[in-house]
Protein backbone atom coordinates (compact mmCIF):
# COMPACT_ATOMS: atom_id res chain seq x y z
CA UNK A 1 0.00 0.00 0.00
CA UNK A 2 1.32 3.63 -1.12
CA UNK A 3 -0.32 6.73 -0.15
CA UNK A 4 0.90 9.72 -2.60
CA UNK A 5 1.36 12.99 -0.68
CA UNK A 6 -0.88 16.34 -1.37
CA UNK A 7 2.06 18.92 -2.23
CA UNK A 8 0.72 20.20 -5.39
CA UNK A 9 -1.04 23.68 -6.37
CA UNK A 10 -2.93 24.63 -9.66
CA UNK A 11 -2.78 22.69 -12.70
CA UNK A 12 -0.51 20.24 -10.97
CA UNK A 13 -3.43 18.88 -8.69
CA UNK A 14 -4.68 17.84 -12.14
CA UNK A 15 -1.73 15.76 -12.78
CA UNK A 16 -1.46 14.72 -8.68
CA UNK A 17 -0.09 11.52 -8.35
CA UNK A 18 -3.10 9.04 -8.29
CA UNK A 19 -3.15 5.85 -6.50
CA UNK A 20 -0.13 3.25 -6.15
CA UNK A 21 -1.42 -0.10 -6.58
CA UNK A 22 0.56 -2.98 -5.73
CA UNK A 23 -0.49 -6.52 -5.23
CA UNK A 24 -3.91 -6.94 -3.89
CA UNK A 25 -5.11 -2.68 -5.55
CA UNK A 26 -5.21 -2.43 -1.99
CA UNK A 27 -5.14 1.53 -0.65
CA UNK A 28 -6.51 0.84 2.59
CA UNK A 29 -4.94 2.87 5.46
CA UNK A 30 -4.65 6.13 3.55
CA UNK A 31 -5.50 8.47 5.80
CA UNK A 32 -4.99 11.15 9.43
CA UNK A 33 -4.16 9.74 12.07
CA UNK A 34 -6.38 12.14 13.97
CA UNK A 35 -9.29 10.40 12.30
CA UNK A 36 -12.22 9.37 14.70
CA UNK A 37 -16.02 9.09 14.93
CA UNK A 38 -15.76 12.23 17.39
CA UNK A 39 -17.59 12.68 20.56
CA UNK A 40 -21.37 14.12 20.34
CA UNK A 41 -22.17 17.57 20.75
CA UNK A 42 -25.17 19.79 22.77
CA UNK A 43 -27.25 22.18 22.14
CA UNK A 44 -25.01 24.07 23.94
CA UNK A 45 -21.69 23.32 22.99
CA UNK A 46 -22.35 21.89 19.48
CA UNK A 47 -20.50 19.92 16.54
CA UNK A 48 -19.60 22.48 14.05
CA UNK A 49 -18.79 20.52 10.50
CA UNK A 50 -17.33 22.76 8.22
CA UNK A 51 -18.96 22.38 4.39
CA UNK A 52 -17.67 23.51 1.36
CA UNK A 53 -19.42 23.27 -1.81
CA UNK A 54 -20.91 25.52 -4.57
CA UNK A 55 -24.42 24.24 -5.94
CA UNK A 56 -27.39 26.55 -5.44
CA UNK A 57 -29.89 25.44 -3.20
CA UNK A 58 -26.81 24.02 -0.32
CA UNK A 59 -27.21 27.18 1.87
CA UNK A 60 -30.96 26.64 2.23
CA UNK A 61 -30.19 22.63 2.72
CA UNK A 62 -27.85 24.25 5.68
CA UNK A 63 -29.97 26.14 7.16
CA UNK A 64 -32.62 23.40 7.40
CA UNK A 65 -30.64 20.72 8.80
CA UNK A 66 -29.41 23.71 11.59
CA UNK A 67 -32.77 24.11 12.86
CA UNK A 68 -33.62 20.85 13.11
CA UNK A 69 -30.03 19.55 14.48
CA UNK A 70 -29.00 21.45 17.65
CA UNK A 71 -26.19 19.28 18.92
CA UNK A 72 -24.84 19.52 15.18
CA UNK A 73 -24.29 22.26 13.08
CA UNK A 74 -23.20 22.75 9.86
CA UNK A 75 -20.94 25.76 8.76
CA UNK A 76 -21.07 26.35 4.54
CA UNK A 77 -18.91 28.27 2.83
CA UNK A 78 -19.00 28.62 -0.60
CA UNK A 79 -16.31 27.95 -3.27
CA UNK A 80 -15.99 28.37 -7.01
CA UNK A 81 -16.55 24.77 -8.41
CA UNK A 82 -14.96 21.57 -9.17
CA UNK A 83 -11.30 22.25 -9.84
CA UNK A 84 -10.69 24.93 -7.58
CA UNK A 85 -12.77 23.10 -4.73
CA UNK A 86 -10.21 20.23 -5.01
CA UNK A 87 -7.14 23.13 -5.02
CA UNK A 88 -8.59 24.22 -1.88
CA UNK A 89 -8.73 21.17 -0.37
CA UNK A 90 -5.69 20.15 -1.40
CA UNK A 91 -4.17 22.89 0.69
CA UNK A 92 -6.43 22.44 3.53
CA UNK A 93 -5.11 18.76 4.20
CA UNK A 94 -1.26 20.00 3.57
CA UNK A 95 -2.15 22.72 6.32
CA UNK A 96 -3.78 19.74 8.41
CA UNK A 97 -7.30 21.66 8.80
CA UNK A 98 -9.42 20.49 6.31
CA UNK A 99 -13.03 20.68 6.62
CA UNK A 100 -15.17 17.82 7.43
CA UNK A 101 -17.57 18.08 4.21
CA UNK A 102 -16.63 18.52 0.90
CA UNK A 103 -18.50 18.34 -2.63
CA UNK A 104 -16.88 16.17 -5.20
CA UNK A 105 -17.45 13.90 -7.88
CA UNK A 106 -17.10 9.98 -8.48
CA UNK A 107 -14.21 10.61 -10.99
CA UNK A 108 -12.03 11.95 -8.52
CA UNK A 109 -12.48 9.64 -5.83
CA UNK A 110 -9.93 7.13 -6.09
CA UNK A 111 -7.35 10.41 -6.74
CA UNK A 112 -8.34 11.59 -3.15
CA UNK A 113 -8.78 8.24 -1.60
CA UNK A 114 -5.07 7.67 -2.82
CA UNK A 115 -3.84 11.24 -1.60
CA UNK A 116 -4.90 10.45 2.07
CA UNK A 117 -7.21 13.03 1.80
CA UNK A 118 -10.51 11.32 2.62
CA UNK A 119 -11.77 9.39 5.74
CA UNK A 120 -13.26 5.85 5.97
CA UNK A 121 -17.17 6.19 7.06
CA UNK A 122 -17.78 2.57 5.91
CA UNK A 123 -19.60 2.27 9.42
CA UNK A 124 -21.80 4.79 9.24
CA UNK A 125 -22.82 5.04 5.69
CA UNK A 126 -22.75 1.34 4.09
CA UNK A 127 -26.40 0.26 6.45
CA UNK A 128 -28.33 3.14 4.53
CA UNK A 129 -27.07 1.09 0.91
CA UNK A 130 -30.55 0.13 -0.18
CA UNK A 131 -31.35 3.52 0.28
CA UNK A 132 -29.27 4.83 -2.61
CA UNK A 133 -29.49 3.71 -6.49
CA UNK A 134 -26.61 1.32 -7.10
CA UNK A 135 -25.05 3.43 -9.78
CA UNK A 136 -24.92 6.02 -7.39
CA UNK A 137 -23.80 4.08 -4.29
CA UNK A 138 -21.12 2.62 -6.31
CA UNK A 139 -19.41 6.12 -6.65
CA UNK A 140 -19.09 6.73 -3.35
CA UNK A 141 -16.46 3.95 -2.43
CA UNK A 142 -13.35 2.23 -3.33
CA UNK A 143 -11.83 -1.43 -2.64
CA UNK A 144 -15.03 -2.11 -0.98
CA UNK A 145 -14.71 1.03 1.10
CA UNK A 146 -16.49 4.03 1.21
CA UNK A 147 -15.63 7.50 1.85
CA UNK A 148 -18.62 9.45 0.63
CA UNK A 149 -22.15 9.67 0.48
CA UNK A 150 -24.17 10.04 -3.44
CA UNK A 151 -25.72 13.10 -3.88
CA UNK A 152 -27.48 12.76 -7.23
CA UNK A 153 -27.24 10.38 -10.03
CA UNK A 154 -27.57 11.16 -14.16
CA UNK A 155 -30.52 10.26 -16.04
CA UNK A 156 -29.81 11.71 -19.39
CA UNK A 157 -31.69 12.67 -22.67
CA UNK A 158 -31.31 15.02 -25.18
CA UNK A 159 -32.87 18.63 -25.25
CA UNK A 160 -33.59 20.27 -28.13
CA UNK A 161 -35.49 23.22 -29.74
CA UNK A 162 -38.97 22.33 -30.69
CA UNK A 163 -39.91 25.22 -33.03
CA UNK A 164 -36.22 24.92 -35.22
CA UNK A 165 -36.65 20.87 -35.37
CA UNK A 166 -40.68 21.58 -37.01
CA UNK A 167 -39.28 24.41 -39.21
CA UNK A 168 -37.51 22.06 -41.17
CA UNK A 169 -39.55 18.91 -40.87
CA UNK A 170 -37.10 17.03 -38.02
CA UNK A 171 -38.34 14.52 -35.72
CA UNK A 172 -36.08 14.52 -32.24
CA UNK A 173 -33.13 11.84 -33.24
CA UNK A 174 -33.61 8.36 -31.92
CA UNK A 175 -30.15 7.23 -32.67
CA UNK A 176 -26.18 8.52 -33.42
CA UNK A 177 -26.85 8.28 -37.52
CA UNK A 178 -30.40 10.15 -36.99
CA UNK A 179 -28.52 12.94 -34.75
CA UNK A 180 -26.07 13.34 -37.93
CA UNK A 181 -28.58 13.26 -40.86
CA UNK A 182 -30.38 16.33 -38.65
CA UNK A 183 -27.47 18.33 -38.28
CA UNK A 184 -26.66 18.03 -41.62
CA UNK A 185 -29.99 19.49 -42.65
CA UNK A 186 -29.73 22.11 -40.04
CA UNK A 187 -26.40 23.06 -41.31
CA UNK A 188 -27.66 24.09 -44.55
CA UNK A 189 -29.29 27.04 -42.61
CA UNK A 190 -26.87 27.85 -40.95
CA UNK A 191 -27.46 26.23 -37.50
CA UNK A 192 -25.82 23.77 -35.53
CA UNK A 193 -26.85 20.77 -33.77
CA UNK A 194 -24.30 20.74 -31.03
CA UNK A 195 -21.93 22.43 -29.49
CA UNK A 196 -18.34 20.88 -28.50
CA UNK A 197 -16.17 22.83 -26.44
CA UNK A 198 -12.15 22.54 -27.22
CA UNK A 199 -11.50 22.19 -23.29
CA UNK A 200 -14.06 19.81 -22.22
CA UNK A 201 -13.75 15.82 -23.80
CA UNK A 202 -16.48 14.72 -21.79
CA UNK A 203 -18.39 13.70 -25.16
CA UNK A 204 -16.30 11.07 -25.64
CA UNK A 205 -16.41 9.94 -22.38
CA UNK A 206 -20.12 10.01 -22.11
CA UNK A 207 -20.20 8.10 -25.80
CA UNK A 208 -17.86 5.86 -24.89
CA UNK A 209 -19.86 4.90 -21.59
CA UNK A 210 -22.64 4.77 -23.41
CA UNK A 211 -21.24 2.20 -26.47
CA UNK A 212 -19.94 -0.64 -23.40
CA UNK A 213 -16.28 0.35 -23.90
CA UNK A 214 -14.11 0.16 -20.71
CA UNK A 215 -11.13 2.30 -20.59
CA UNK A 216 -9.78 0.82 -16.97
CA UNK A 217 -10.94 -2.25 -15.45
CA UNK A 218 -9.61 -4.10 -12.64
CA UNK A 219 -7.46 -7.83 -13.43
CA UNK A 220 -6.30 -9.43 -10.72
CA UNK A 221 -3.82 -7.79 -9.20
CA UNK A 222 -3.16 -4.95 -11.86
CA UNK A 223 -5.02 -2.22 -13.83
CA UNK A 224 -6.12 -3.10 -17.67
CA UNK A 225 -6.16 -0.32 -20.49
CA UNK A 226 -7.97 -0.46 -23.17
CA UNK A 227 -8.80 2.99 -25.16
CA UNK A 228 -8.95 1.23 -28.54
CA UNK A 229 -11.63 -1.46 -28.12
CA UNK A 230 -14.82 -1.79 -30.49
CA UNK A 231 -17.16 0.35 -27.98
CA UNK A 232 -14.35 3.00 -28.25
CA UNK A 233 -13.93 3.13 -31.79
CA UNK A 234 -17.57 3.20 -32.46
CA UNK A 235 -18.07 6.65 -30.65
CA UNK A 236 -15.42 8.14 -31.72
CA UNK A 237 -16.17 7.66 -35.14
CA UNK A 238 -19.61 9.12 -34.66
CA UNK A 239 -18.27 12.47 -33.04
CA UNK A 240 -15.60 12.77 -36.13
CA UNK A 241 -18.05 12.97 -38.45
CA UNK A 242 -19.81 15.34 -36.77
CA UNK A 243 -15.84 17.16 -36.51
CA UNK A 244 -15.59 16.27 -40.26
CA UNK A 245 -18.98 17.66 -41.44
CA UNK A 246 -18.42 21.28 -39.32
CA UNK A 247 -22.31 20.22 -37.69
CA UNK A 248 -21.09 21.60 -34.17
CA UNK A 249 -20.80 25.11 -32.76
CA UNK A 250 -17.15 25.25 -30.66
CA UNK A 251 -18.06 27.94 -27.46
CA UNK A 252 -16.07 27.51 -24.74
CA UNK A 253 -17.65 26.80 -21.90
CA UNK A 254 -15.03 29.62 -20.06
CA UNK A 255 -17.61 31.82 -21.49
CA UNK A 256 -20.98 30.19 -20.52
CA UNK A 257 -23.11 33.07 -21.03
CA UNK A 258 -22.01 33.38 -24.35
CA UNK A 259 -22.75 29.36 -24.79
CA UNK A 260 -26.07 30.11 -22.95
CA UNK A 261 -26.66 32.92 -25.51
CA UNK A 262 -25.59 30.55 -28.62
CA UNK A 263 -28.53 27.92 -27.23
CA UNK A 264 -31.33 30.86 -26.19
CA UNK A 265 -30.98 32.16 -29.94
CA UNK A 266 -31.13 29.20 -31.95
CA UNK A 267 -27.77 28.94 -33.03
CA UNK A 268 -27.04 25.40 -31.44
CA UNK A 269 -30.51 23.70 -30.71
CA UNK A 270 -29.62 20.47 -29.12
CA UNK A 271 -27.87 19.40 -26.03
CA UNK A 272 -27.41 15.61 -24.58
CA UNK A 273 -27.60 16.70 -20.91
CA UNK A 274 -28.52 15.35 -17.46
CA UNK A 275 -31.44 17.49 -15.26
CA UNK A 276 -28.32 19.63 -13.48
CA UNK A 277 -27.31 21.16 -16.70
CA UNK A 278 -31.06 22.81 -17.12
CA UNK A 279 -30.26 24.99 -14.68
CA UNK A 280 -28.42 26.98 -16.63
CA UNK A 281 -30.20 27.41 -19.13
CA UNK A 282 -33.27 28.42 -16.81
CA UNK A 283 -31.91 30.89 -15.02
CA UNK A 284 -30.25 32.35 -18.56
CA UNK A 285 -32.74 31.90 -21.45
CA UNK A 286 -34.75 34.73 -22.38
CA UNK A 287 -36.29 34.35 -25.62
CA UNK A 288 -36.84 30.41 -26.17
CA UNK A 289 -38.59 29.34 -22.52
CA UNK A 290 -41.12 27.20 -23.82
CA UNK A 291 -39.75 25.95 -26.80
CA UNK A 292 -37.50 23.20 -25.81
CA UNK A 293 -38.75 19.31 -25.19
CA UNK A 294 -36.66 16.57 -24.14
CA UNK A 295 -36.14 13.27 -25.88
CA UNK A 296 -34.37 9.77 -25.21
CA UNK A 297 -30.75 10.38 -25.61
CA UNK A 298 -29.78 9.05 -29.27
CA UNK A 299 -28.88 5.24 -29.33
CA UNK A 300 -25.93 3.48 -31.52
CA UNK A 301 -27.82 1.71 -34.40
CA UNK A 302 -29.21 -2.09 -33.25
CA UNK A 303 -28.49 -1.35 -29.58
CA UNK A 304 -30.69 -1.00 -27.51
CA UNK A 305 -31.47 2.29 -25.16
CA UNK A 306 -28.49 2.87 -22.74
CA UNK A 307 -27.01 6.11 -21.84
CA UNK A 308 -24.13 7.33 -19.83
CA UNK A 309 -23.36 7.05 -16.02
CA UNK A 310 -22.03 11.00 -16.54
CA UNK A 311 -18.71 12.87 -15.20
CA UNK A 312 -18.23 15.76 -13.45
CA UNK A 313 -20.81 17.39 -11.43
CA UNK A 314 -23.75 14.48 -12.66
CA UNK A 315 -21.68 11.97 -10.32
CA UNK A 316 -22.50 14.10 -7.11
CA UNK A 317 -20.81 13.48 -3.71
CA UNK A 318 -20.81 14.66 -0.46
CA UNK A 319 -16.67 13.75 0.42
CA UNK A 320 -15.71 13.33 4.34
CA UNK A 321 -12.49 14.10 4.91
CA UNK A 322 -9.94 11.87 6.92
CA UNK A 323 -8.72 14.96 8.95
CA UNK A 324 -12.58 15.54 10.58
CA UNK A 325 -12.54 14.97 13.79
CA UNK A 326 -16.43 14.09 14.13
CA UNK A 327 -16.69 11.32 11.19
CA UNK A 328 -19.71 10.05 12.61
CA UNK A 329 -21.82 13.47 12.94
CA UNK A 330 -20.49 13.94 9.32
CA UNK A 331 -21.56 10.98 7.46
CA UNK A 332 -25.04 11.81 9.50
CA UNK A 333 -25.36 14.97 8.46
CA UNK A 334 -24.10 14.03 5.01
CA UNK A 335 -26.68 11.14 4.83
CA UNK A 336 -29.57 13.91 5.95
CA UNK A 337 -28.73 16.25 2.82
CA UNK A 338 -29.16 13.19 0.49
CA UNK A 339 -32.32 11.49 1.95
CA UNK A 340 -34.35 14.25 4.24
CA UNK A 341 -37.85 15.11 1.84
CA UNK A 342 -37.01 18.74 2.31
CA UNK A 343 -33.83 18.52 1.35
CA UNK A 344 -33.93 16.53 -1.27
CA UNK A 345 -36.65 19.09 -3.60
CA UNK A 346 -35.00 21.86 -2.92
CA UNK A 347 -31.84 20.26 -4.61
CA UNK A 348 -34.36 18.80 -7.34
CA UNK A 349 -35.86 22.21 -8.34
CA UNK A 350 -33.42 24.25 -10.85
CA UNK A 351 -34.78 27.04 -9.97
CA UNK A 352 -34.29 27.05 -6.19
CA UNK A 353 -31.61 24.36 -6.15
CA UNK A 354 -29.43 22.69 -9.21
CA UNK A 355 -31.97 20.41 -10.88
CA UNK A 356 -29.76 17.54 -9.30
CA UNK A 357 -31.85 14.05 -9.52
CA UNK A 358 -31.34 12.58 -6.04
CA UNK A 359 -29.11 9.37 -6.16
CA UNK A 360 -32.29 7.60 -3.72
CA UNK A 361 -33.23 3.93 -4.93
CA UNK A 362 -36.39 4.92 -6.15
CA UNK A 363 -35.88 8.94 -7.03
CA UNK A 364 -38.71 9.09 -9.88
CA UNK A 365 -41.33 11.25 -7.56
CA UNK A 366 -38.74 14.35 -7.51
CA UNK A 367 -38.52 14.27 -11.45
CA UNK A 368 -41.22 17.05 -11.81
CA UNK A 369 -39.13 19.11 -9.05
CA UNK A 370 -35.75 18.40 -11.31
CA UNK A 371 -37.01 19.96 -14.87
CA UNK A 372 -38.71 23.38 -15.45
CA UNK A 373 -42.18 23.96 -16.34
CA UNK A 374 -41.38 27.74 -17.99
CA UNK A 375 -38.48 26.19 -20.02
CA UNK A 376 -40.04 23.44 -21.78
CA UNK A 377 -43.82 24.85 -21.87
CA UNK A 378 -46.26 22.28 -23.84
CA UNK A 379 -43.78 19.68 -23.52
CA UNK A 380 -43.57 19.69 -19.83
CA UNK A 381 -45.59 16.62 -18.84
CA UNK A 382 -43.88 14.69 -21.76
CA UNK A 383 -40.60 15.64 -20.51
CA UNK A 384 -41.25 13.68 -16.74
CA UNK A 385 -41.59 10.66 -19.03
CA UNK A 386 -38.67 10.60 -20.59
CA UNK A 387 -36.52 11.34 -17.68
CA UNK A 388 -38.08 8.87 -15.66
CA UNK A 389 -37.97 6.18 -18.37
CA UNK A 390 -33.84 7.08 -18.48
CA UNK A 391 -33.11 6.46 -14.99
CA UNK A 392 -33.47 2.70 -16.01
CA UNK A 393 -31.01 2.98 -18.23
CA UNK A 394 -27.97 4.41 -16.82
CA UNK A 395 -24.87 1.83 -17.32
CA UNK A 396 -23.29 1.38 -14.26
CA UNK A 397 -20.05 -0.62 -15.29
CA UNK A 398 -17.69 2.19 -16.11
CA UNK A 399 -14.66 2.45 -13.64
CA UNK A 400 -12.67 5.63 -12.66
CA UNK A 401 -8.94 4.68 -13.43
CA UNK A 402 -6.32 5.96 -10.57
CA UNK A 403 -4.83 8.45 -12.70
CA UNK A 404 -8.30 9.78 -14.44
CA UNK A 405 -7.41 13.32 -13.37
CA UNK A 406 -3.81 13.43 -15.42
CA UNK A 407 -5.80 11.23 -17.50
CA UNK A 408 -8.59 13.29 -18.29
CA UNK A 409 -5.60 16.31 -18.66
CA UNK A 410 -4.14 14.49 -21.69
CA UNK A 411 -7.09 13.70 -23.37
CA UNK A 412 -8.60 16.98 -23.32
CA UNK A 413 -5.01 18.45 -25.10
CA UNK A 414 -5.61 16.17 -27.78
CA UNK A 415 -9.37 16.73 -27.68
CA UNK A 416 -9.13 20.46 -28.75
CA UNK A 417 -6.40 19.21 -31.19
CA UNK A 418 -9.79 16.81 -32.48
CA UNK A 419 -12.29 19.91 -33.05
CA UNK A 420 -9.87 22.19 -35.20
CA UNK A 421 -8.88 18.55 -37.31
CA UNK A 422 -5.23 18.73 -36.47
CA UNK A 423 -5.75 14.98 -35.54
CA UNK A 424 -8.21 12.56 -35.78
CA UNK A 425 -10.05 10.74 -32.93
CA UNK A 426 -8.22 6.89 -33.52
CA UNK A 427 -5.38 9.12 -33.07
CA UNK A 428 -5.96 10.70 -29.91
CA UNK A 429 -7.76 6.94 -28.83
CA UNK A 430 -3.97 5.10 -30.07
CA UNK A 431 -1.82 7.93 -27.96
CA UNK A 432 -4.16 7.78 -24.73
CA UNK A 433 -3.70 3.83 -24.95
CA UNK A 434 0.19 4.74 -24.91
CA UNK A 435 0.33 7.15 -22.67
CA UNK A 436 -2.27 5.54 -19.93
CA UNK A 437 -0.40 2.81 -19.78
CA UNK A 438 3.07 4.44 -19.57
CA UNK A 439 2.01 6.73 -16.60
CA UNK A 440 0.74 3.84 -14.99
CA UNK A 441 3.70 2.07 -14.52
CA UNK A 442 5.88 5.79 -14.25
CA UNK A 443 3.64 5.37 -10.82
CA UNK A 444 4.70 2.06 -9.69
CA UNK A 445 1.35 0.92 -10.46
CA UNK A 446 0.62 -2.62 -12.05
CA UNK A 447 -0.82 -2.09 -15.10
CA UNK A 448 -1.65 -4.31 -18.49
CA UNK A 449 -2.51 -2.74 -21.87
Amino acid sequence: MICANSSRISRTYRAAVALAVGVGLTISGCGSSKSSGGASGTAANPVVLDYWGWNNGQPAQVAAFNAGHKDVQIKYVKTQGGDPTLQQLANAYKAGNEPCLVQGTAENLTTLVSQGELGDVTQWVAPHKAEFNPGAFSGAGVQGKIYAVPTSSAPAFTIYRTDIFQQYGLKPPATWDDFIADGEVLKQHGIDITNYAGEDPSTLVTLAMQAGAHWYTIDGDSWKVDFQDPASLKAAAVIQKIVEENLDSQISFADYAAVQRNYDNGGTVTRQISTWQMAGMVKNFTKSNGKWALSPWPAFAGDSSKTPAGTNQSAGLTLITSQCKAKAQAAEAALWLSTDLGAVKTMADPATGAGLMPALADPSQYVAESISAPLLGPDYQAAQKVVTDSIGTVATSWTFGPDWTAMYDELANGWAKVLTKQEKLTDLLAHMQQWTVADLKSRGINVEG
